[in-house]
């Protein structure tokens, strides 16, 4: 297991990531891990994410009373909270505003048509949760109904959430999440979707099995899922 040093380098190279990648400008932004004994390490609120440091980190409980660290934690986390409190498998929170796919959540499109067999296989696919104000209960509430099954979710007029395993992970899957975003902005742009059929997407079930093992995989929705918000 890394060490809480090791997790607060690591918030740090990601953060920098998220700024150089543009998915966030300015202040926007949090990323967070769970430590051991019901501890949340997450990046503090009016920070940069390009310019953190390992000490500006804080520590929070899983009632959100923060228990270490000089400056004030995120508005949001909240989000991060409830995440945690449903998923025990989940060890780390990405949250950014890249813009393909917070444009997608401006304009109130799902990233839930089977486009590219990569996404089917690692998310599944990416709905849409309703608007809830920043740095409010709403927000978490929107999300909830999504959390259980899905490891990405855009959020309405707002941007994205991911989160998995390793901090590595969640940062990747949101970068996954833009560049399907990318792609789907071409197809509309385009004219035309050729969206892969039921019989090919059974296909990538079967090897995403092999890849992620049964249980995970029979967690993660096939694209169309019926709990997918339109």
């Amino acid at each position: 297991m890394p060490t809480e040093r090791k997790y607060r380098e690591e918030i740090v190279r990601y953060g920098r990531m998220l700024h150089e990648h543009g998915f966030v400008a300015a202040m926007d932004g949090n990323l967070s891990v769970r430590l051991e004994r019901d501890r949340i390490l997450v990046t503090p609120t009016c920070v940069s994410k390009g310019a953190m440091k390992a000490p500006d980190m804080v520590i929070v409980d899983l009632d959100g009373q923060q228990v270490a660290g000089r400056r004030n934690v995120t508005s949001e986390i909240g989000m991060h909270l409830l995440i945690y409190r449903m998923r025990p498998d989940v060890r780390a929170i990405v949250h950014a505003h890249p813009p393909t796919a917070t444009g997608f959540a401006a304009a109130g499109i799902p990233l839930t048509e089977p486009l590219v067999c990569e996404v089917v296989m690692g998310l599944g696919c990416i709905p849409l949760a309703c608007y809830g104000t920043p740095g409010t209960s709403e927000l978490a509430e929107t999300l909830e109904p999504y959390v259980p099954t899905y490891d990405a979710i855009l959020m309405s007029n707002h941007g994205v959430v991911t989160y998995g395993d390793t901090l590595e992970h969640a940062y990747m899957k949101m970068e996954t999440v833009e560049h399907f975003a990318q792609i789907a902005l071409v197809t509309h742009l385009l004219g035309r979707q050729k969206p892969l059929k039921e019989v090919e997407i059974e296909k990538l079930l079967l090897a995403r099995t092999k890849y992620f093992g049964a249980k995970i995989a029979a967690a993660m929705p096939l694209p169309r899922d019926p709990q997918k918000v339109s």
